[in-house]
Order: C-alpha cells, then structure tokens, then sequence
C-alpha cells in the first residue's frame, strides 16, 4: 500500500555519509522536529537524476529553506557511499542530505517501488518528492515512469 498525505513515516534505518563515515539514524529521529522536503530518484548517476532532479534542489535550497523548510534530503535505492559522491560531484552536500536506501527498506515501506529489472537496475524507488513536518506527511508527489514534473524542486517551491 502507497503512503499517503496525513500518514506517519515508517520506522526504518536510513543511511548517509558524513566525514566521519557513514552514519545510521531512523527515519524516526530524522524526521522529528523538523519540517523536510524529501525527494527520490531512481538512481543516482541515472539521467534525469543527474541533469535535471537533483541539480534543481540545488540551485534552489535556499529558497527552498527560506519558505521553512528546516532540511532538503535526496534518498535513493543506493548505498550511502553512492550518494555521498554524487551529492559531492554536483555539490549538494553543504545543502542536501544524501540519504542511501541501499536495501530499499524506505522504499518499500512507504509502497513507492519501481521494477527496473528489465533494465538490469533491479528494484529501485519510483521519483517523488515530499514534505514532511515532524514525522507526518503533509504533500506527496509521485510521478508517472518516465516523467520529471511534479517532483521538482520548482515544482516543490511553487507548493510551499
């Protein structure tokens, strides 16, 4: 079943890289207190991921932030390592939140799997974004396969 607007985020452990290695929190503790605006790829270093998703949160974080949004995290079907050097590549790491989902316990938690399996990319996460205030969902946005729109960070501004 897919998350919904009003739902709580599950309990599971996400990962991220910091200077010190990678570091474990629950989704519990990283979502309490704070407002977040969270969006997901398929893939890091896939296309559209590359080129146009995350590149726009990170021209427009601190607009994003302006508008109270108190974290921006990218989370993805990859491990933390993954995520930490594309974040690093397209410098998003002084603004967003790498987050690796390398398992997919996120992903599947919240129902927003995608079988790329036919592209030899196995099970991957369908593109999204999110805001999230203290745990609970307050907009959701998925897209169809294959499309960029309603997950973008102009998209997100414009709902904030």
């Amino acid at each position: 079943m897919t998350i919904k607007v009003g739902d709580k985020i599950p309990s599971v452990t996400l990962r991220y890289l910091t200077a010190d290695g990678v570091k474990a929190i629950s989704s519990d503790e990283f979502f309490a207190g704070k407002k977040v605006a969270l969006f997901a790829v398929p893939g890091a270093y896939t296309r559209t991921c590359s080129q146009r998703h995350l590149p726009g949160y990170v021209t427009h974080a601190a607009e994003i932030k302006a508008k109270g949004v108190d974290t921006i995290a990218c989370i993805a079907v990859n491990d933390p390592f993954v995520m930490g050097a594309w974040g690093k590549e397209h410098r998003a790491d002084a603004n967003i939140v790498m987050l690796g989902d390398g398992s997919g316990d996120f992903t599947r938690a919240i129902g927003l799997e995608l079988d790329r399996m036919k592209e030899g990319m196995g099970m991957r996460s369908q593109r999204y974004s999110m805001l999230v205030d203290n745990g609970v969902i307050k907009a959701l946005h998925v897209e169809e396969p294959g499309q960029f729109d309603v997950s973008s960070a102009e998209a997100m501004l414009k709902a904030l």
